[in-house]
């Protein structure tokens, strides 16, 4: 783990991410990472069929958050600048075991495994999940084009998939501290005490993960 303040933060799709990540970089006066999204040039496909187009949607994802945290790690982090992303790169396991299958899941983890091997691990997660009903309505609020098609039962179950996953990563990294807050009862957009709770739990746990 890097002494210098790397954050992450993590949920399903249409939590608030990228907004939180965004207040988090402009208080505390962090880098900010943003996952590309609207970039991957598979994405709409994918929603339409998933089976069809999950290995190239997974792969770019794959290779553009590699390339990302790379630049992170050369750019700013060996260079003791602190940096918030609104993703972890270890969020591909999460889509990947539940898109892929047989040879293309097992080809992926080999590509998977090395590229990350030297990835640099964040000091703090912060989690934000939300329901179905919540998550719905902000994807509707963004309106980008290719998530209309998402299936609501899809994303049921990136939210069971999500817990999952944060409960193995808290297994496998005992010593990162993940800070889970509930999407459904704050608005830390539009409601800035919401957004100093959030602040303020940060602000301790790095206090004492840098200290």
């Amino acid at each position: 783990m890097t002494g210098v303040p790397f954050i992450t933060v993590e949920g399903p799709i249409g939590v608030g991410k990228t907004s939180l990540a965004k207040a988090i970089s402009t208080h505390m006066q962090l880098h900010l990472l943003k996952e590309i999204v609207d970039e991957n040039p598979f994405l709409g496909k994918f929603y339409e069929d998933i089976q069809e187009w999950s290995f190239q949607t997974e792969m770019f994802f794959l290779c553009n958050r590699y390339k990302q945290l790379e630049d992170i790690d050369t750019k700013y982090l060996k260079q003791h600048m602190p940096v918030v992303a609104d993703y972890h790169i270890f969020k591909n396991l999460i889509f990947a075991s539940r898109t892929l299958q047989g040879s293309q899941y097992e080809k992926y983890m080999q590509i998977y495994r090395i590229l990350t091997q030297d990835m640099p691990v964040p000091n703090v997660i912060v989690y934000i999940t939300a329901s179905l009903e919540t998550l719905q309505k902000r994807i509707a609020l963004r309106g980008r084009e290719f998530e209309k098609n998402i299936d609501p039962n899809y994303l049921l179950q990136l939210i069971e998939d999500y817990e999952a996953a944060m409960e193995a990563f808290k297994q496998d990294h005992p010593s990162i501290p993940v800070l889970k807050f509930n999407g459904d009862n704050m608005d830390f957009v539009k409601n800035e005490s919401d957004l100093n709770v959030i602040l303020s739990a940060l602000q301790n746990t790095l206090t004492k993960e840098i200290n």
